[in-house]
């Protein structure tokens, strides 16, 4: 499944909002540097939708706000 992301770095909690048909907004805690938001996001996302962090990869925007996610499940 392919969805886009806008992520939110430096938010007070972790949250995943669908905004959209694969469409969500992601809050995260962590900043933008280092990759750090992007393996929150991973993190997250898997938890969301109960699957390994392994399924979860980032094609498209790793340093943009809106993302291209591919899950596998």
């Amino acid at each position: 499944m392919r969805i886009y992301a806008k992520v939110i770095p430096r938010a007070s909690r972790n949250e995943v909002c669908e905004t959209g048909e694969n469409e969500y907004k992601i809050k995260v805690t962590a900043p933008p540097v280092g990759g750090e938001a992007n393996e929150m996001v991973i993190k997250v996302l898997a938890k969301h939708f109960k699957t390994a962090k392994s399924a979860v990869s980032i094609v498209g925007g790793k340093s943009a706000k809106i993302k291209i996610i591919d899950i596998d499940f």
